[in-house]
């Protein structure tokens, strides 16, 4: 957002309820058979990211009003830290939800990698196309570059919001950050533990060679955020804190690191750590900065599949993230607002990154739910795999269209969708068709505030979203509803593919 992140290109070449409401709104982007396309938006929502990388772009790179940038990156501490993703409409690399993109990446081709076979180019035993969608060389080299050291982001956060300019010509400072023993950052370590355990877990069988650095490279990770315990954003300056500062502290990315660790190594040493935590919080939404729900859900799992007992406590956990974020008609314990066209709504600032990510969440309980034939209540109202799917695919249907404006918050899916996305890079003419340098202070008046569309669609970009009462301005200046961020792609990657798969065209 105007204060988000980003993931990466691979630098090499070896490298997817409808419970209690009664009113459902009509779109034209609706197929015949009553559900929205699911398979065209989960290209288009791939697609995204290629818009959003750092770095040498790949010579089949499809968004072509993108080019070459940052190419210094790193050099500020004389090492290389090119690659990775911005994380939204500006031009700073945030490795804080860099890496929770990745591993909620990752996640979805675990679970859902085989619905995305025949959709679209990435698909769970092609390398290279897994390669080209995580940012793992960035952050291999971020966690390995030096020793001691784990490289936390790249650019002046400050100086860059003081500038509307294209990443191709940002001349902000590159200020390279870091974490170490004397300046400890657990909550930023153990997210990207968990991310380079999540991808080994992907390149097992397509690439075991790289899926071995990645799981050493995590435990490395997850070592050091263990041993020098504090929160980043204390110690990293540049406006780092004002943009992704850890609000939920760092047990959350302990346990989370931990449990993506445990799974990718079976080493049971993970399992004693993240049981001596007591992170027992009660939680209702999930995002970059809080992981307790994710790392529920994650571990119950193995308590739902495999049948570990140990684990029957996070089971309980997740449940009650579940029995919060249904509606109230549904959940006597909801702590949920919903719209009054049935989405759920968290927050003003980058609301459909909460949609996405416990929509990601229903969709993969159901999945365990469904699998080891378990069912819960809420107080006394009894909930089921299918009723957690319905709900999911509401809040899926309402992104893509299925809402009282018939507007999709997808750019370019569906008959309608945002026009005017806060993002300098889409809101400004690409360098093939204005080469000439666009200044700081130029790109203001000329694209921030110009009126028209943005000159470059930013395909399957998913903006921040409507606002409590289902109205949506469509306003480049407005950040908090019109900014894409690849940690709400990266979630709903995962919802789309499940619905591809269960809804044929």
């Amino acid at each position: 957002m105007s204060n988000s992140a980003a993931l990466a290109p691979a630098s090499r070449s070896r490298v997817a309820v409808f419970l209690a409401f009664s009113l459902v709104w009509l779109s034209s982007h609706v197929l015949a058979a009553g559900h929205p396309d699911y398979a065209d938006a989960l290209a288009k929502s791939l697609l995204f990211f290629q818009g959003q990388r750092s770095g040498r772009l790949p010579a089949d790179q499809a968004v072509k009003w993108r080019s070459n940038s940052a190419m210094p990156d790193g050099s500020a501490a004389n090492v290389d830290l090119t690659g990775g993703y911005y994380d939204g409409g500006d031009n700073v690399k945030f490795n804080f939800p860099m890496a929770f993109t990745t591993t909620m990446l990752s996640w979805s081709i675990i679970e859902y990698g085989g619905r995305m076979e025949g959709r679209v180019q990435y698909t769970y035993t092609n390398k290279e196309a897994i390669h080209s969608l995580t940012a793992t060389d960035y952050l291999l080299k971020a966690a390995k570059t030096t020793l001691d050291k784990l490289y936390v982001g790249v650019g002046d956060a400050d100086a860059d919001h003081r500038c509307w300019e294209r990443p191709e010509d940002m001349d902000t400072p590159r200020n390279v950050y870091e974490v170490s023993a004397s300046a400890p950052g657990s909550d930023v370590a153990g997210e990207t533990a968990a991310a380079l355990a999540a991808a080994s877990l992907v390149f097992k069988a397509a690439d075991p060679d790289y899926s071995r650095r990645l799981v050493a490279a995590a435990r490395d990770v997850m070592a050091f955020a263990w041993q020098h315990q504090g929160k980043y954003s204390d110690h990293v300056g540049g406006g780092v804190s004002n943009y992704y500062p850890s609000y939920s502290g760092y047990k959350d990315e302990l346990l989370w690191g931990s449990a993506w660790l445990l799974w990718a190594t079976k080493n049971s040493s993970y399992l004693n750590d993240l049981m001596s935590l007591g992170a027992n919080d009660g939680v209702d939404m999930f995002s970059w900065d809080n992981k307790l729900a994710g790392a529920r859900v994650l571990l119950s799992r193995r308590a739902l599949l495999d049948r570990d007992k140990r684990l029957e406590p996070f089971t309980r956990q997740a449940e009650e993230f579940i029995c919060r974020v249904l509606p109230k008609s549904s959940s006597p314990s909801s702590t949920t607002p919903y719209t009054p066209g049935g989405l759920m709504h968290r927050s003003g600032n980058a609301n459909l990154q909460y949609v996405a990510s416990a929509s990601f969440l229903l969709t993969t309980y159901a999945k365990y739910m469904a699998v080891s034939n378990r069912a819960f209540s809420c107080q006394n109202l009894p909930v089921t795999h299918k009723a957690l799917r319905a709900l999911a695919k509401r809040q899926v249907d309402y992104v893509l269209g299925d809402n009282p404006l018939g507007m999709s918050y997808m750019v370019g899916y569906g008959a309608s969708s945002p026009h005017r996305i806060h993002h300098r890079a889409s809101s400004m003419p690409s360098v093939d068709v204005h080469p000439a340098h666009i200044g700081c202070q130029e790109g203001f008046q000329s694209y921030l505030y110009a009126g028209g569309p943005n000159p470059n669609v930013h395909t399957g970009a998913v903006v921040g979203g409507p606002d409590q009462n289902d109205a949506f301005p469509d306003d480049r200046t407005d950040y908090a509803r019109s900014e894409p961020t690849t940690y709400t792609n990266a979630p709903l990657v995962g919802c789309l593919a499940y619905f591809a798969g269960s809804y044929k065209k």
